[in-house]
């Protein structure tokens, strides 16, 4: 049986998610559009996009390549997304000897050129295997985008787009992170395979 009390307590969960949704002005459009755009250049160019973050932030990272890789709303050729830290020998090798803080860097040192895009997740911007990942991105020439809380943190120097969710309570961000990579997920395929000349482009790269 469930308690009423219980029921009320998850209403003001959902009610929380939606009063964040509510705070989503234009100005954060125009970032997802941008992170969107970026993804675009990038892509068209032929370059990969490497997707990063700790936790919940890690799963989203291995969400965001799975649509990318696979696809998302429609059917078109797989696009050139990876997930750093799934290598879990990789990462539990490096952290062990030399620290977590520079392992995703030491990931994207290896496989990343310039021109590629380093899109890093961390809901406070300050996490420091986050950032400096995304210091190694910038002296390696990479593009980088961003998706934090409303703070920013250290991730607002380093990210050519930075998209900071009005939120400062970490379960009300990563929410509104899921909807906005999906959102960057719909542009990126409408924009590329809209017209036949986009995918013919891609279909030659792939």
């Amino acid at each position: 049986m469930i308690v009423p009390d219980a029921t009320e307590y998850v209403r003001t969960v959902f009610d929380q998610a939606a009063a964040t949704l509510r705070r989503v002005d234009q100005e954060y459009l125009q970032a997802v559009t941008a992170g969107a755009e970026l993804l675009v250049e990038a892509l068209t160019s032929g370059r990969r996009v490497f997707v990063f973050g700790n936790g919940g932030s890690a799963a989203d990272a291995q969400h965001i390549a799975a649509e990318l890789v696979g696809r998302f709303a429609q059917e078109r050729p797989a696009l050139p997304a990876v997930a750093l830290a799934t290598n879990s020998a990789l990462l539990t090798a490096w952290s062990n000897d030399r620290g977590y803080d520079d392992a995703f860097a030491r990931e994207l040192s290896a496989l990343a050129a310039s021109g590629d895009v380093a899109w890093a997740i961390s809901t406070s911007g300050n996490s420091p295997s986050v950032v400096r990942a995304l210091t190694v991105a910038r002296e390696r020439g990479l593009r980088t985008l961003g998706l934090t809380g409303t703070a920013g943190g250290e991730m607002r120097r380093l990210c050519d787009v930075l998209i900071a969710a009005p939120a400062t309570e970490t379960p009300r961000i990563q929410e509104l992170h899921v909807i906005t990579y999906h959102a960057i997920c719909a542009l990126v395929e409408q924009r590329l395979f809209a017209t036949p000349r986009s995918a013919a482009a891609l279909n030659r790269d792939t």
